[in-house]
């Protein structure tokens, strides 16, 4: 029998609470086993460290307040009786449990999730979803993770590089599917934006080491705006030097501009480079001046399929994000803009 959406509602509802007071418990580092879980969650992948992965957990937790759920579904009005189809999910493993946003459409919206693991993130959705299994047991039918091939699905969700998105369009086309590849945000700059919102911007740049789509890897400035103000800001993230893998990039990165003679800013943990490239390497942030947001806005509209989002103050009539919010999606901020939603509606 299927569950009414009333009762998925408030379970992952309840799910938000759940993960907030764990958040809580390991900014503490008390509970033994929450201590060895971001253990192993940091020997699964070297770049979830304790820090992100709570992060990523408070961002997850703030999507489940009740109201957002209620206020979110209402929009698609799914059928109550509706035959569950099994929805296979392929998730990323860029940052830790990015793949969360996918399962939830896949299982509020009232059908059953077959969810292929990325090897980089084993650990932290099995975790959360055994949480919301304990909370509403009737999830247990609805829920699988495996690392093998797909197999008896009804449409599938695939999240990888444009590379894998090529094989997966050709490997899934038979089925309804939703296909993302590579992403990345930027951020704009009126030259005038106070030392906090500079701060707020490089939090969009360095959240997650610069791994997620929504982190920006390029700003654009006007012309006669110095950089050097955003390298300084910069300086409060100076314990990036202190991760190993984050800090290898960065200087393979700087001794090749400096081999090349690549003009380049740096404060020595974060490379600043003009370049009209979007996606910039780990420890990289690219640059570009603009004379004006009409041509700006032209530029931008025309890098759609590439942008996530757009970070910027209220200046420039810009769509955007506020500086610092970019990692803190709404249930609506569908990745690549496909609503997953009305696509699961449709089937």
């Amino acid at each position: 029998m299927n569950m009414h959406i009333e009762k998925r509602i408030i379970a992952f509802a309840a799910l938000g609470t759940e993960i907030k007071n764990i958040v809580k418990e390991m900014e503490l580092g008390s509970n033994e086993h929450y201590n060895e879980l971001l253990l192993n969650v940091v020997n699964n992948n070297a770049w979830f460290v304790p820090k992100n992965v709570m992060q990523s957990l408070n961002a997850i937790a703030q999507m489940l307040e009740v109201q957002s759920l209620r206020n979110w579904l209402i929009q698609y009005n799914f059928e109550e009786n509706k035959e569950p189809k099994n929805i296979g999910v392929i998730m990323a493993g860029n940052i830790p449990a990015v793949g969360f946003h996918d399962a939830l459409c896949v299982l509020i919206s009232g059908n059953k999730l077959v969810a292929k693991l990325s090897s980089q993130d084993m650990i932290l959705l099995p975790f959360i979803f055994d949480k919301l299994i304990k909370i509403e047991p009737d999830f247990t039918a609805y829920i699988e993770f495996t690392t093998a091939q797909l197999k008896n699905i009804d449409a599938i969700i695939a999240t990888g590089s444009n590379n894998t998105g090529r094989y997966f369009e050709y490997y899934f086309s038979k089925y309804p599917n939703i296909i993302r590849k590579n992403r990345t945000s930027v951020a704009v700059i009126s030259g005038n934006e106070s030392d906090e919102e500079l701060t707020n911007l490089l939090q969009d740049v360095i959240s997650y080491f610069g791994l997620g789509c929504r982190n920006v890897s390029k700003i654009y400035f006007p012309e006669d705006w110095n950089p050097s103000q955003l390298l300084d800001a910069s300086m409060k993230f100076y314990d990036l030097k202190n991760h190993s893998k984050y800090f290898n990039n960065y200087e393979y990165n700087k001794a090749i501009y400096l081999i090349n003679g690549v003009e380049h800013f740096d404060n020595g943990f974060l490379l600043l480079k003009e370049d009209e490239g979007l996606h910039a390497p780990i420890g990289v942030l690219y640059y570009e001046k603009y004379k004006d947001i009409a041509s700006l806005k032209y530029k931008l509209a025309a890098a759609v399929s590439e942008i996530q989002c757009v970070v910027s103050g209220a200046f420039s009539g810009i769509s955007s994000i506020s500086f610092g919010n970019a990692q803190s999606p709404q249930l609506t901020d569908y990745a690549d803009g496909a609503d997953t939603m009305e696509f699961l509606k449709q089937l």
